[in-house]
């Protein structure tokens, strides 16, 4: 219940800090986000605004026509004012890993082509180094038919493990919304993250990973004690 009450609570402060009439918003993937979309909904209709939803996955389509907003893509509207979405993990530099439900590549996507791209999450998300929290690694998108040789490549350069993420409710893998398999590599040191995301994007078959590598602008983490815990992006 705490949980969930810290989801809603970085949700709505996401919400109603960030979005305002005539904007085309980014509409991430996840629990936390069910809550934004909620809050979303409710201040169209109070306030009237005038808002464009473009989706990050099929679940973030569904819940933006279930509560009766404005659905879009990027063939239409090819840049976005703000992005919200939620994270796997935050680490003190505000680099996310995100990806633990399978909607990296779109997440990814929307939020580069947003001016500001916000993210919420509660107390358990935040971290001062990757691996504190979230332990079930670095999701990263793969073509099918590539899946054993990035593997290999993977763990020769990096180290860790690599797992193909199985599907609970089917025999065999997940598949993406864009039809492609996802890794989870569990690395075991720490890493340049910037380096490390742009040489695995360098592997032949990878699509794309799950590490977001200085792009949130400002995290809100809905805190055990009721509180809003606000993360600003660092000035280098």
């Amino acid at each position: 219940m705490m949980i969930e009450e810290a989801k809603k609570l970085a949700a709505w402060t996401a919400v109603n800090n960030h979005v305002q009439t005539n904007q085309i918003l980014g509409i991430g993937s996840g629990s936390t986000i069910v809550h934004a979309v909620h809050r979303l909904a409710e201040r169209v209709k109070q306030e009237n605004l005038s808002i464009i939803c473009i989706p990050t996955s099929f679940q973030a389509r569904q819940l933006i026509l279930q509560n009766g907003l404005t659905l879009s893509d990027l063939d239409r509207h090819p840049e976005l004012d703000v992005a919200i979405d939620g994270a796997d993990e935050v680490d003190l530099d505000l680099n996310l890993i995100k990806g633990g439900g399978g909607c990296l590549l779109q997440e990814k996507i929307v939020a580069g082509y947003a001016k500001c791209f916000i993210v919420i999450a509660d107390y358990r998300k935040k971290s001062k180094s990757f691996g504190e929290q979230w332990k079930k690694g670095i999701p990263i998108e793969v073509v099918p038919m590539a899946y054993v040789p990035v593997t290999r490549a993977l763990v020769k350069r990096f180290g860790g493990a690599v797992e193909l993420r199985m599907a609970v409710n089917k025999a065999g893998p997940v598949v993406t919304d864009n039809g492609n398999f996802l890794l989870d590599w569990k690395f075991d040191n720490v890493h340049k993250w910037n380096e490390v995301n742009m040489a695995i994007k360098m592997i032949p078959g990878v699509v794309e990973t799950g590490l977001f590598i200085n792009m949130a602008e400002r995290v809100y983490f809905g805190m055990e004690d009721g509180s809003i815990s606000v993360l600003d992006k660092p000035v280098h």
